[in-house]
């Protein structure tokens, strides 16, 4: 339960970068919560109750009403809660800057970052390169900053940083380098791991990329 009786419920899947958002969101504001892992190839009826248009994790349940899509669940939990950790720019033209950049990150990385790991050929080419273009252009985005949202931590390094745990895989299976391509974004992930809520939140990166490797194995890709 969290502050006041709220009971909190979180439907994920461990892997998932957007459920690391909310867990990192819950963790950030100090609410305890009940987890749920989901078998995504036999979603429970909760799952299908709770999200019946995306049928998707991750879903964020506050005393029994359903939030989906993380950013959205994300900017939720930071409205009800507000006694810690602003997670959004308390400015309007800064915040609607973050929300541009997380909005980025959801439909750039995410596209591109599968094509590393789910084609061949040409399309993977393709892919490899459409993903350094996309990782250089955060990295210029982040410039000389501690964090995207300056000096401290804020929304869009919440948004970007749960795909670090996915960076080993990206490497291996795109045949690239993101710290010789992008140095100041791996010195940025680096310096997020140095908190604790996002170092206990994060899975390790072998476990992501065992998680891959099996994929591509179970679709004929390896």
């Amino acid at each position: 339960m969290a502050e006041g009786g709220d009971k909190l419920v979180l439907l994920d899947f461990w892997p998932s970068m957007f459920g690391m958002r909310l867990r990192l969101a819950l963790a950030e504001k100090g609410l305890e919560y009940e987890y749920i892992e989901e078998d995504l190839r036999n979603k429970s009826p909760l799952l299908l109750q709770m999200n019946p248009v995306y049928k998707k994790i991750p879903v964020f349940i506050h005393n029994g009403r359903p939030v989906s899509e993380s950013l959205i669940a994300v900017q939720y939990i930071d409205e009800v809660w507000t006694h810690k950790f602003p997670i959004l720019p308390s400015d309007p033209y800064q915040r609607a800057q973050a929300r541009f950049w997380a909005d980025y990150v959801d439909k750039k990385v995410y596209s591109s970052s599968r094509m590393l790991w789910t084609t061949k050929g040409e399309e993977h080419e393709s892919g490899r390169n459409e993903f350094i273009e996309i990782m250089k252009e955060l990295e210029k985005e982040l410039g000389d900053k501690p964090y995207y949202g300056g000096e401290s931590f804020g929304y869009v390094d919440l948004a970007f940083i749960p795909f670090y745990s996915w960076f080993h895989a990206y490497e291996t299976f795109g045949n690239i380098s993101i710290e010789k391509e992008c140095p100041k974004l791996i010195a940025w992930a680096k310096r997020c791991l140095e908190r604790d809520t996002v170092a206990s939140t994060l899975p390790d990166q072998d476990k992501v990329y065992d998680f891959v490797k099996m994929l591509r194995n179970k679709y004929g890709i390896e």
